[in-house]
């Protein structure tokens, strides 16, 4: 046995590993792979342009002036307005939005093969998340545009609290309310692979009793897991697709990687770091959005960025912050993924686990990026990073051995 080790030890070569795993991925299965990826690059673009165009239209044609009108007639409290304003803003701006999303979300992930959805099944996945939105949406707004009102000086501080606080809220309460209206979550079967799961996650003081199967495969056939909730929610999950297309070492690797997301306190410094996102943007749009309104608010019946009215303008300016933001925002999620695939590899201990399953992923990630490419369109790190790292991982393992 040591002598088997010390020989592994002596011809393991990281680099010729790594080449050999890349290799498994060429020809046309390369090419799709590729094609998909870089055509994200130019819907983050035309994504922008379509939100902008959009917002311009409500506003151009009054539609937003109109809204506004129509809920300061409904009610005089003036709190409540832009509750009931965000009613005829989210119907009629999802509906504009929906050829759009057609292509992106379902036409576009039919045409590469990940989608295992109808169209009557995708809009009903829609409809949900339209009816969630009707509810979070005014609420939200009712709040952003109270602290507008009463601090305008200040309100792109309050408006980034805000913000922050629900996605907190949205957090916890997501795994248990929200994820269920989509799929079907299911106790994982007992058996050695359960038990490995747990094991994992309580030799890692993760508070969690049981591990929960749902059935993505319904909707789609990439893989996926999670860690999910905070306190009392806090629950680990995975999908069906993984289970079935990836072998136990696959599985393990995955989830040793979920779980480092939650050891690490990645909910809480992605929080954090994204709250310094929003108070950037909400401080730009205090900057602009007034002088905008200065310029053009009398054609779009918009006198004052407290108006509800002012959304559409808000919204325009926003998409163009985050467009610009890209690199910015997927350094932070790139940089909390690297360290997640090192806990990973440590928590279970399956390098080749860990780097099968990068090339799986790269059915929809390029797979060898180049550094700038990387650096300013991955929120993950590349295919070609996470096998070299799993690959160097295991020869220092082997080398432990000598």
């Amino acid at each position: 046995m040591i002598l088997t080790a010390l020989a592994a030890a002596a011809t393991f070569d990281p680099e010729a590993a790594t080449r050999a795993y890349l290799a498994t991925l060429n020809g046309a299965a390369r090419a799709k792979s590729d094609a998909y990826f870089e055509g994200g690059y130019w819907l983050l673009l035309w994504g922008a342009v379509v939100t902008v165009l959009i917002s311009w239209a409500e506003l151009r044609f009054g539609w937003s002036a109109k809204w506004s009108g129509w809920a300061g007639r409904v009610t005089q409290r003036r709190w409540l307005r832009p509750a009931l304003y965000a009613l005829p803003f989210v119907l009629v701006t999802a509906l504009l939005t929906l050829p759009w999303s057609i292509y992106t979300d379902f036409i576009r992930e039919h045409q590469y093969g990940l989608s295992n959805q109808n169209l009557a099944q995708w809009g009903g996945d829609q409809l949900k998340g339209l009816l969630i939105q009707l509810i979070v949406f005014p609420l939200v707004l009712m709040a952003i545009f109270a602290v507008i009102r009463r601090s305008p000086r200040r309100w792109w501080l309050w408006a980034t609290l805000i913000v922050s606080a629900f996605i907190m809220v949205g957090a916890v309460i997501a795994p248990v309310f929200i994820a269920p209206l989509f799929n079907t979550y299911k106790p994982m079967a007992a058996g050695p692979l359960r038990d490995q799961i747990l094991g994992m996650a309580h030799a890692n003081h993760i508070p969690a009793d049981n591990v929960y199967v749902f059935d993505a495969s319904k909707q789609t056939k990439r893989i996926s897991a999670n860690v999910s909730g905070l306190g009392p929610t806090i629950r680990i999950s995975l999908n069906d697709n993984l289970l079935n297309r990836t072998s136990p070492a696959e599985v393990k690797a995955v989830m040793g990687h979920e779980m480092g997301h939650y050891v690490l306190g990645h909910v809480w410094r992605n929080l954090i770091a994204f709250t310094a996102v929003f108070l950037v943007l909400f401080l730009l749009l205090w900057w602009s959005a007034p002088r905008l309104l200065a310029r053009y608010g009398s054609r779009w019946g918009v006198r004052e960025v407290a108006d509800p009215a002012s959304l559409p303008l808000l919204m325009a300016i926003a998409s163009v912050l985050f467009l610009l933001m890209t690199p910015v925002l997927n350094t932070i999620v790139r940089t909390d993924e690297a360290e997640a695939d090192a806990f990973g590899l440590n928590a279970a201990r399956e390098p080749d686990g860990f780097a099968a399953v990068s090339m799986k992923l790269s059915e929809y990630r390029k797979i060898s990026p180049g550094p700038v490419e990387e650096f300013i369109f991955f929120d993950h790190p590349s295919g070609e990073n996470r096998v070299r790292r799993a690959m160097e991982w295991k020869a220092r393992q082997l080398n432990e051995t000598r």
